[in-house]
């Protein structure tokens, strides 16, 4: 069971004694919590998390750093589960003696609850179309061997003649371990961005999409450089740009990027950053119309 799916709600975690429940921990500044208080609360969410869900000792629960929460009187805590070699990871708040587990995420009313992702996405120097100065923007993570990259690059491209006004950026996030050719299509679409901008990109992506099926692990590499020449593009500079090592890092860069906001799949996309996982035509439709009329 994935930790972060789960509902939000307060359970009691043990019975308190009644010095317990009065004791002042609240009086710790910012930042300086007890080490005995921290090992408790470490303590007591690893075994209640491993009561609720029957996680036996082939399983690998991990409290991390403990700190204070924006809400007062109760303490952030990160938890990761671990079973042969797949891992997951949430968050948990406890209250300051223990007692109390809240499960889910805390959400500041009076903020913009997208604003810190919108802030995690880094727009320039990565391929688009549509207005520089967009009001809504779509972050695309993906995948260029993903069948489902694929299926959501056909849903764009009946979506976005309706909405003109609409910026869409596209991001590297090749998912290595299952897809043996996306890393040297992400090499190749960003070696085209470099070679003739978001033209000769969008050109490459869309011939790599539409041959995608005819595409393997054997003939990636002069398959997909023989679709950059039939872009237009210049093959000798996209061999030498290829073979360049600076230019897996840069893929890596917009990787390192979506780690951070939490993608794990793609394609993964945000609406001003309100995510999509998928190619969800219906869910993508009403985030561009909702944001579109603010």
């Amino acid at each position: 069971m994935r930790v972060r799916d789960l509902v939000f709600f307060v359970l009691p975690l043990f019975a308190p004694t009644a010095a317990r429940a009065q004791a002042p921990v609240a009086q710790t500044p910012t930042g300086q919590i007890p080490t005995v208080t921290v090992t408790m609360l470490q303590q007591r969410a690893e075994a209640f998390l491993r009561e609720l869900y029957a996680w036996g000792p082939e399983f690998q629960v991990t409290a991390g750093a403990v700190k204070p929460s924006p809400v007062p009187d109760l303490y952030e805590i990160p938890v990761e589960i671990s079973l042969q070699g797949k891992s997951d990871s949430a968050v948990v708040y406890l209250t300051k003696d223990g007692r109390y587990m809240v499960r889910g995420a805390i959400t500041d009313t009076t903020a913009d609850p997208f604003a810190p992702i919108r802030e995690g996405l880094v727009l320039d120097g990565e391929p688009s179309k549509g207005p520089a100065d967009a009001s809504v923007v779509i972050v695309e993570f993906g995948d260029f061997q993903c069948p489902s990259c694929r299926q959501l690059d056909v849903v764009l491209r009946r979506l976005l003649p309706e909405y003109p006004q609409v910026r869409l950026v596209f991001k590297d996030f090749p998912l290595e371990q299952i897809h043996p050719w996306a890393m040297t299509a992400a090499i190749v679409g960003r070696c085209a961005y470099q070679q003739a901008s978001s033209d000769g990109f969008w050109k490459v992506h869309d011939l790599i999409y539409d041959n995608q099926d005819r595409i393997t692990p054997e003939t990636a590499y002069e398959k997909l450089l023989q679709l950059a020449a039939d872009a237009g593009l210049n093959l000798a500079t996209m061999r030498a740009c290829v073979s360049d090592p600076k230019t897996p890092e840069l893929v890596r860069k917009t990787m390192a990027q979506g780690t951070a906001l939490g993608v794990t799949s793609t394609p993964t996309s945000f609406v001003n950053g309100r995510d999509v996982v998928g190619a969800n035509e219906a869910l993508l439709r009403q985030y561009l119309t909702f944001t579109s009329l603010k």
